[in-house]
């Protein structure tokens, strides 16, 4: 396993709809990217880290929310599609792409997501609270949509000084 270097906003591959992982490319090359995301992601806290997060133009993400009894719930989702979702939740989100920039935003409560496997087998996702927030965050970084496409205007303007800030000083890379 290897770390992977998170790419930062804004990267143009933050920006650009990833493309879906096909047929012939499952297989060892994504089980080693699949499991150098599950290691870059914890080694920096995160519960979700999509591909175009490291540099990687694939629907692809890895996440790690706790479950309801506080057990590790580790899923691929690969090629995702959100079939349904409802409900509303508003919290605190933060993004590794956005080090450090915490903001409210405003999601679903549950969502259904429908994805693939590493085998490629089709799977359907249910989830609620944060695990639901992850997928729909992660799901819009495979769709080139960033946290701060979610926000009011106001808090986007707000972030995007608190980021050319960052940037000046040489704390945002």
């Amino acid at each position: 396993m290897a770390q992977l270097k998170i790419v930062n906003y804004p990267d143009p591959v933050l920006l650009t709809v990833a493309r879906p992982v096909g047929p012939d490319e499952f297989g060892p090359h994504l089980d080693k990217l699949v499991s150098d995301m599950f290691e870059t992601m914890a080694s920096a806290r995160g519960v979700g880290l999509a591909a175009p997060q490291v540099g990687v133009s694939k629907r692809l993400f890895v996440m790690d929310v706790p479950n309801e009894s506080g057990e590790s719930d580790r899923r691929v989702l690969i090629n995702p599609q959100i079939v349904h979702y409802e409900g509303e939740q508003v919290g605190d989100e933060g993004c590794l792409s956005f080090p450090g920039l915490y903001q409210v935003v405003k999601r679903e409560a549950r969502v259904i997501v429908r994805a693939q496997d590493t085998f490629g087998n089709e799977i359907e996702v249910d989830k609620t609270a944060l695990a639901a927030r992850c997928i729909l965050h992660e799901t819009d970084h495979c769709d080139g949509i960033v946290f701060l496409d979610r926000m009011t205007a106001l808090k986007r303007e707000l972030a995007k000084r608190k980021i050319k800030q960052l940037q000046k000083t040489g704390e945002w890379k």
